[in-house]
């Protein structure tokens, strides 16, 4: 297949880049800074382009079967976090205009206001507060998404994110905030980027997860 790639510098995108290349797809690295994106191959092709610009971006969408997102934006205690909104409705805009309607973009668990009731103590009381402007900004974008009658969206939703490579362990999935195990309790609380990107790719062959955002892990 032909894959745009967002965030294709940051940690989970260079996994989900370097995966997509060893499965045979084409890739289009669209980023910042391509100095940044040191992997080559004839496969890849790595462009520069401004996120929030859907004119920008409607030029590398051109021709591709997918958009994959792999954004992220730093949390801000002060300002509200807009990236993850804003960039989306430059993406959603460039892919409309040249008729891409496939997109899969990772944020996280626990994006609904009151969906980590169920976690510990240290994620409930510290960690989330810390992440709560990013992930409110995530849950606005996955709620602009749902109202896209028009193109087949997945939000993938991992816990959070080791920077390990793929493995071969088996995933877990919920369409939910997380993925809750036989009590109801979140099933762990960390992946590795490289599963998180491996579960992405595998989204591709597979229409189980459309219109649909997925709380995913593994065992």
């Amino acid at each position: 297949m032909k894959i745009a790639v967002l965030g294709a510098t940051g940690q989970t995108g260079q996994y989900l880049v370097s995966q997509a290349l060893q499965q045979g797809h084409a890739v289009t690295a669209i980023v910042r800074n391509p100095a940044k994106l040191t992997v080559q191959h004839d496969q890849l092709k790595v462009v520069e382009a401004d996120i929030f610009s859907a004119d920008s971006l409607k030029v590398h969408f051109r021709g591709q079967d997918v958009v994959m997102s792999c954004l992220g934006f730093p949390p801000s205690f002060f300002s509200g976090v807009t990236g993850y909104t804003l960039s989306m409705a430059a993406v959603v805009s460039a892919m409309r205009e040249v008729k891409v309607n496939r997109i899969i973009s990772m944020t996280s668990w626990y994006t609904e206001p009151n969906s980590g009731s169920q976690s510990s103590y240290l994620i409930r009381f510290l960690l989330l507060p810390m992440i709560r402007s990013v992930l409110t900004n995530m849950y606005e974008m996955e709620n602009v998404l749902k109202k896209m009658e028009d193109l087949s969206w997945t939000v993938v939703r991992p816990p959070g994110l080791k920077n390990l490579p793929a493995t071969a362990a088996e995933f877990l999935t919920h369409e939910g905030y997380f993925v809750p195990d036989s009590s109801g309790r979140p099933a762990g609380s960390t992946v590795a980027r490289g599963d998180v990107a491996r579960f992405m790719l595998s989204l591709l062959y597979s229409n189980a997860w459309v219109k649909t955002g997925v709380a995913m892990t593994t065992t």
